[in-house]
């Protein structure tokens, strides 16, 4: 089986970028963040995160899809303080970023569009 993401580290933004590709279920999204914990694919200087569903679309029932913002709460160490941003363009898909951003918790994150408004928010957050 090959996998439905891939990791790419920025370091002069210190943004953490996770595309997807393909039908995406809650347990591809926990078991990659599990992958990327256990397998030290955060860096420390990580300020936060960009995934990118562009190429991929949600398979989520509607009671899965607070699984996600759990999954985060459920790991501060690496989500706390940080930005999140979910990009999406397909219309079917977009609701769940905004499912995900009304159980944000000591984190947020936000639904994008484009990378360059996704970096450009993570960015002032820093400010």
């Amino acid at each position: 089986m090959t996998e439905k993401f891939k990791y790419e580290f920025d370091t002069k933004l210190g943004i953490l970028f996770k595309r997807y590709h393909g039908e995406i279920t809650l347990k591809d999204i926990t078991s990659s963040w599990d992958n990327a914990i256990k397998n030290d694919k955060i860096p420390q200087k990580t300020i936060g995160f960009i995934l990118d569903y562009r190429k991929a679309s949600f398979k989520l029932v509607n009671n899965e899809i607070l699984g996600i913002p759990q999954y985060y709460r459920n790991n501060l160490p690496i989500f706390n303080g940080k930005r999140i941003a979910i990009i999406t363009e397909n219309p079917k898909d977009i609701i769940v970023p905004y499912l995900v951003k009304e159980e944000d918790f000591n984190y947020s994150s936000s639904p994008f569009s484009t990378i360059k408004a996704a970096i450009n928010w993570i960015l002032e957050g820093q400010k």
